[in-house]
């Protein structure tokens, strides 16, 4: 029995080493032009629409210094124009339906569909479209102007591609996107919110925005 259990704690071991090598090279190596590759294996250029049933548009906020609460919006397209000759040449453009916003609580998503928060009914969508792509460092960066309640602000998201599944193998060319990144909710004038006796806030001004976008080459 102890000789069992011993196998499967190196077997396991190895398992998550050759996982975390495979995914720190998917993030270190992606070219910053693909002119040397064959596009047909890395990706081939043109207009990827997002798959809404595939992709998650979410945020996480902490709660009262605790823990970060999850939420996403239902509702939402978006496209990626993937130059793949050069990646910088590429754009990405999103919008999500802000009456779709889901916690989880009925409670609570009906408190942020009102004027403390998304005030949809004057506020319906909130949008981002890319203005750049560039490489940084090891990675990759999109900077664009996103949209929240009427305020526009240029907001950086580090991503990466996530990886590629070929035409044919599932109806078309797909591809994989990755990002997170952190705004201010004050920014954007959602300024509801008390603090607790100690200072500590009862929600975050800090919001992570978390995409995981798969989406479809055109036809």
């Amino acid at each position: 029995m102890k000789k069992i259990s011993l196998f499967l704690a190196f077997a396991l071991a190895a398992v998550f080493i050759y996982a975390g090598g495979v995914s720190s090279a998917s993030s270190n190596t992606f070219p910053e032009t693909l002119s040397g590759f064959d596009t047909k294996q890395v990706g081939e250029s043109g207009v990827y629409n997002f798959d809404k049933a595939h992709s998650f548009i979410g945020f996480k906020v902490k709660h009262m210094g605790l823990v970060e609460v999850p939420g996403f919006f239902r509702d939402f397209t978006g496209q990626v124009n993937f130059d793949a000759t050069d990646v910088k040449k590429s754009s990405v453009s999103f919008k999500a339906m802000t009456t779709s916003v889901d916690t989880g609580v009925a409670g609570r998503d009906k408190h942020l569909r009102t004027a403390d928060f998304f005030e949809v009914e004057k506020y319906p969508e909130m949008t981002f479209a890319s203005t750049k792509v560039e490489k940084k460092g090891k990675g990759w960066v999109v900077t664009g102007d996103l949209t929240i309640k009427g305020v526009t602000k240029s907001v950086v998201i580090p991503f990466e591609i996530a990886g590629w599944l070929p035409a044919g193998e599932r109806a078309g060319m797909k591809m994989g996107i990755a990002g997170e990144t952190t705004i201010n909710r004050r920014d954007f004038g959602i300024n509801w919110g008390t603090n607790l006796p100690s200072g500590i806030p009862s929600v975050s001004d800090q919001v992570k925005v978390v995409l995981q976008i798969e989406a479809g080459k055109a036809k």
